[in-house]
């Protein structure tokens, strides 16, 4: 027969895993009703999405109060063999131990993402400039300075205002930086709004880990349940480490970066496929030395699918760049691959482009 003791303990942990799930339940109902506000009285498939989640959430919390209320009782019974069947309640309650920090990071990325949303439409209701102060947020025209290290960016957006184009840079720990660049498909509020979320969790992995690729499989993980199902992001994300002069990046379907060293410009290519088409998914890290006066561009595919006709403005003319002036300023390295693009287009660019070079001096 099972201990009364053992038993209790099953009811600690049913009343653990209740408290986790009632947690997230909370959060997902602030969100269901944050929505259903926006959007009236009409019906809104984002609300009814977020009502059938909240749901769920009440139920398992239930489950598992009922559950621990089944185990103290058992712990008073005479009935053995029961007692042991109820021992079966360990497995769920594992599970929601390993895996409740996740359930809460899910729903609080949800309360995010529709909070994000509906700021984002009042602003863009309030302010015709709203359009190119958030794509400043994303692509800033001005990095903040690093030293050791010379930058260069460049941003211009396609049809429309509203993309999901994106750079970044930070230091990631002492002689640490980060540098990072992404394109969320499509355009309008949503892949923007995508792009801002997938911007600033990457800053908070990058942090927690020290390999870009373990960054990317995470954040992949996080973003997927939250993004349309026609939405994938392409990113780029490289650490460089001064001390040690070497750049670590790892590529999710994004197009190669090119890195000037040692008289030679050369690709440095994707390491895994682009985010959200599998949480799953795994990326890996790889390496190469930066040391002064090495160069590494970053770009998105607005620049090399430049058009004139029906010929691509490609990734050689933007290797070629590089290596008939490998000395030029970053800064105006990336202007001056705009304007050739621009030039080279037999019409304005549809698509947008951004632009990040870095060097170490």
């Amino acid at each position: 027969m099972i201990e009364a003791p053992v038993l209790l303990g099953v009811a600690a942990g049913c009343l653990v895993a209740g408290a986790i799930w009632g947690r997230s339940a909370l959060r997902l109902e602030r969100s269901w009703r944050r929505i259903k506000e926006a959007s009236g009285d009409g019906p809104s498939v984002a609300a009814d999405l977020a009502r059938s989640a909240y749901r769920k959430e009440v139920h398992n919390t239930l489950l598992y109060a009922i559950a621990a209320v089944t185990a103290a009782l058992g712990a008073i019974s005479t009935n053995g063999w029961l007692s042991a069947v109820r021992l079966l309640l360990l497995v769920p309650i594992a599970m929601t131990i390993v895996y409740g920090r996740r359930f809460i990071q899910e729903a609080d990325l949800m309360d995010e993402r529709a909070s994000l949303e509906r700021k984002a439409e009042e602003t863009l209701s309030q302010d015709e400039l709203a359009p190119r102060r958030w794509a400043a947020r994303l692509a800033p025209q001005d990095l903040p300075p690093v030293e050791g290290f010379e930058v260069g960016q460049v941003y211009e957006a396609g049809t429309g205002l509203m993309a999901g184009d994106f750079y970044d840079e930070f230091p990631v720990g002492p002689g640490r930086l980060a540098v990072v660049i992404g394109d969320v498909s499509g355009h309008g509020i949503e892949p923007s709004i995508t792009a801002f979320q997938v911007k600033y969790l990457l800053r908070v992995f990058l942090r927690q880990y020290r390999d870009p690729a373990q960054a990317l499989e995470e954040l992949n993980v996080q973003i997927t349940p939250q993004v349309r199902e026609e939405e994938f992001v392409s990113m780029c994300v490289a650490v460089v480490d001064v001390e040690a002069g070497t750049l670590r990046w790892a590529s999710a379907g994004h197009p190669p970066a090119w890195w000037w060293h040692d008289g030679d410009v050369r690709p440095l290519r994707s390491t895994g496929p682009m985010l959200t088409l599998d949480p799953r998914a795994a990326y890996l890290s790889r390496e190469v030395p930066l040391e002064s006066g090495d160069l590494v561009l970053f770009y998105t595919d607005g620049l090399a699918e430049a058009r004139a006709g029906g010929a691509l403005f490609g990734e050689d003319r933007i290797a070629g760049a590089i290596r008939r002036d490998p000395r030029m300023q970053a800064d105006v390295l990336c202007k001056s691959l705009l304007a050739a693009a621009r030039n080279f287009a037999s019409a304005p660019l549809t698509d947008d482009v951004a632009i990040l070079a870095i060097r170490r001096v």
